[in-house]
């Protein structure tokens, strides 16, 4: 049976893509319980929709336990590339299962059962624990995000060059994240996804060279596409992570470089009920925001 109004635990509810599941769910009249573990972030998950707020941590048991008080569901993303992410998956798993949630949401990875990838491996344990519940799961594997685009978008229009660390004739399949956001948002708020787990992938598998294609006709003027190395993209990058972070990313880059990253639009298309948002689009929107700006 479904619930009205239910309260669904938002993992990562300040964070760059999983704070796009909050509104997707306000906006089917679910309240949005966000667990922050920094008190000092409750103004901002308010602000991007939750109604309550619950601070704790992945690594604490007691404290997940409080948090799932009471929920009718949960959305579950790991922090990325923690050495500990199957843990903590797995003991909000457990959390969940013992207060009586009836849906949990996991955000995991496409492909995770390439376990020589370290942050694909990480996800399968949480997937099987969910597997060992009686709860209405939904599993998410998200390709990769269109967002990493946005994050490289002010230095694409200062220098006239998009830049990742392998060749650019890889083809990848991508995803806006906000497609994945309004996925497990029906996820939670309506029976029909219940037990599934989906690739969730935009149309088509783009090389960067289809990729600064896009951007240049889109800002009209040319981009080129970048290829530095690994360690001289990580300088630019300055991403927050630790050395046995930046380690597993390295790889994860490496078998891009051989293999590309392979993703079909057809669940997703099937999960939303209509076109998945297009890299193209994406794009454009980058365009517009930054001619609004001006």
């Amino acid at each position: 049976m479904q619930v009205a109004n239910p309260t669904v635990l938002v993992v990562g509810a300040t964070g760059r893509v999983a704070g796009l599941v909050v509104p997707e769910l306000v906006r089917r009249n679910a309240n949005v319980r966000a667990l922050v573990r920094d008190p000092a972030n409750a103004e901002k998950a308010r602000k991007v929709g939750a109604s309550e707020v619950a601070t704790g941590d992945l690594r604490n048991r007691q404290s997940l336990e409080r948090a799932v008080a009471g929920v009718d569901g949960v959305f579950h993303i790991g922090p990325a590339f923690a050495p500990d992410e199957a843990a903590m998956g797995v003991a909000m798993v457990e959390a969940a299962t013992r207060a009586g949630v009836r849906k949990f949401v996991f955000s995991s990875v496409i492909q995770p059962t390439n376990t020589r990838l370290k942050n694909h491996a990480s996800k399968v344990p949480v997937e099987a624990a969910l597997y060992s519940t009686t709860m209405e799961y939904t599993i998410l594997h998200p390709a990769n995000f269109m967002q990493n685009l946005a994050a490289a978008w002010p230095s694409v229009v200062e220098h006239g060059v998009f830049s990742e660390p392998f060749p650019k004739t890889a083809k990848l399949a991508r995803v806006d994240y906000r497609d994945v956001a309004e996925v497990a948002a029906i996820a939670l708020t309506e029976a029909r996804l219940s037990y599934a787990t989906l690739d969730l992938c935009a149309d088509g598998m783009h090389s960067r060279e289809d990729i600064v294609a896009m951007m240049s006709e889109e800002l009209g003027r040319p981009i080129s596409s970048g290829e530095p190395t690994f360690g001289e993209w990580a300088a630019e990058a300055r991403l927050p992570y630790n050395d046995r972070q930046m380690q597993v990313l390295a790889k994860i880059y490496a078998h891009y470089a051989h293999y590309g990253l392979g993703g079909n639009s057809l669940t997703l298309r099937a999960a939303l009920g209509r076109e998945p948002r297009s890299l193209r689009g994406f794009i454009r929107n980058l365009a517009q925001q930054m001619a609004q700006a001006a």
